[in-house]
């Protein structure tokens, strides 16, 4: 029993002093953001690499994300003849919630990942100490258009995942289990609210912040070579998840 304690006590413990570390180089970054040069042409990169490239998985992840919500919504709302409240209950599952959370989770894998292996890669063939030699701030040059393409982007991209999961709904609740159409838009258009969407997308700016610095975090104190980066790269991924998921709880409390 306390052998088990001991264990999750020593868990949250480096947990905190790991978000504590990350938070002294989110305070780096920003500093050095505000700082010239401002490299647009690499913010424009990161923004291709994090934003473009990941549409296609948003896309599908917010398709079949409204299909299965309708789905499920349709049963539970059958039981009590308010199967026009269909297309409410997917809105705002899908603009306060879903939308959000599930797009910054897929760009965490895609990006996030990568963001970790390209940086750890650099640190263990030392081209960032070589950044150094130059008198180039590797912070600057790497941290910070990475933050600040994925604040950016991660809100965008939730907006398509929105949109395609209210369409999906949409498939699924009005030509599939032939609800009224009218009143399946009327309903939404009644009680989903622009401050719905709104504090979804600041929540996604949040998520896009979280899981860039922690990647960059991660490939930047990257040690042991390249079983090193595989670690960093895994570590990414898992930190940045669980970080996000704690974080939407407390946005939530505090926006809605």
């Amino acid at each position: 029993m306390w052998k088990a304690v001991n264990t999750v006590g020593e868990g949250a413990a480096g947990y905190l002093k790991e978000m504590g570390r990350i938070f002294l180089l989110l305070l780096d970054t920003a500093r050095w953001s505000l700082y010239p040069p401002f490299r647009f042409d690499l913010l424009f990169q990161q923004m291709e690499r994090v934003g473009v490239r990941s549409v296609l998985v948003v896309v599908l992840t917010g398709a079949f994300t409204g299909m299965v919500l309708a789905l499920q919504t349709f049963y539970a709302t059958r039981k009590f003849g308010a199967e026009t409240m269909v297309g409410v209950t997917v809105a705002l599952g899908m603009a306060r919630e879903l939308g959000p959370v599930l797009t910054s989770i897929m760009v965490t894998g895609r990006a996030g990942s990568a963001m970790a292996a390209e940086i750890g890669t650099m640190r263990v063939t030392e081209q960032i100490d070589a950044l150094f030699a130059m008198a180039v701030n590797p912070i600057k040059y790497l941290i910070v258009p990475r933050v600040l393409a994925s604040i950016l982007v991660v809100p965008i991209l939730t907006i398509i995942a929105d949109f395609v999961g209210i369409v999906g709904g949409y498939f699924v609740g009005v030509i599939i289990l032939r609800i009224n159409a009218g009143a399946y838009v009327a309903n939404m258009e009644k009680y989903v609210e622009l401050t719905d969407i709104n504090n979804g997308l600041i929540k996604a700016a949040v998520f896009g912040l979280i899981l860039s610095i922690i990647g960059c975090y991660k490939g930047f104190t990257t040690t042991g070579g390249a079983e090193g980066v595989g670690k960093a790269t895994t570590q990414s991924v898992v930190l940045a998840a669980v970080t996000i998921l704690m974080a939407d709880y407390l946005l939530t409390a505090a926006l809605f």
